[in-house]
């Protein structure tokens, strides 16, 4: 198979969204460029879809927390101009209080939920622009949105890169950069374990396989924000129409009349 797509850069590649990303990727004929920490379920994965499609695959161990490491992915994205597809799906959950808050994990999350997002989706778009487009699709979380749910920063995390995800279709959607927002529910994958959450005691969540194969649904449709578990599209329609609607009576100079003493 000829590499006649873009190369998909996947970020947390070596198990579960990542994975599968990689998978579907792959056998569209995109040649891939995995990263992840560990080596060898990279390794693993390359071969695989080496054997299965035909495409280029390239591996690029990093842990995304280091900057060292960080900044080989980044010079990647600007360097390789093959690249036309970054999907950001590196990240990792904690759960717990505000009160009980461990400012060091905290601090590792943002790293890798936030800054390591924005820094790679720096370091492609001026690539993308310069070659007359390209596509981010950016994994985010329900839970941006859902503040209920007491997962301590990790909501507010995805709430960023669902904000970046709009703020950036908004400034560049009218010059070939397509971003996509997925914001997942429950979905079966590795990182429960590592959040110290049992699964089996949630109820309602995805496969893997199937939360992916819906998102590239919304991707191939084009759409800013793809909530694989919502049946009524609708309903987002509404949340996004009530806060658009709200900007209009932001600028004000003087406090509105609710607030008179």
């Amino acid at each position: 198979m000829s590499d006649i797509r873009p190369t998909a850069l996947v970020t947390g590649a070596s198990t579960g969204i990542g994975a599968v990303y990689a998978d579907r990727l792959a056998h569209r004929g995109h040649p891939l460029i995995l990263v992840a920490r560990n080596r060898e379920k990279l390794d693993a994965l390359a071969a695989r879809l080496r054997a299965e499609t035909g495409v280029r695959v390239d591996v690029l161990p990093a842990d995304l927390t280091q900057p060292s490491q960080l900044a080989a992915v980044e010079a990647r994205l600007r360097e390789d101009e093959t690249i036309g597809l970054l999907v950001n799906n590196a990240g990792a959950a904690a759960h717990g209080a505000f009160a009980q808050a461990d400012a060091d994990a905290f601090d590792a999350l943002i790293r890798l939920n936030v800054t390591a997002v924005s820094r790679l989706a720096a370091a492609a778009v001026p690539g993308m622009l310069a070659r007359g487009g390209g596509a981010i699709i950016n994994i985010a979380s329900v839970l941006g949105v859902a503040p209920e749910i007491p997962l301590g920063i990790y909501n507010a995390t995805k709430a960023f890169v669902i904000a970046m995800s709009q703020a950036m279709t908004v400034e560049l959607g009218s010059r070939g950069l397509y971003v996509q927002a997925v914001m997942p529910a429950a979905t079966r994958t590795e990182i429960w374990k590592r959040s110290g959450r049992d699964i089996e005691t949630l109820t309602g969540v995805m496969d893997v396989d199937k939360m992916v194969d819906a998102a590239l649904v919304g991707f191939d449709r084009r759409e800013t924000i793809t909530i694989p578990s919502l049946p009524d599209a609708s309903q987002w329609d509404a949340f996004e129409t009530a806060r658009v609607a709200m900007i209009q009576n932001f600028p004000n100079a003087e406090p509105a009349a609710r607030y008179a003493a």
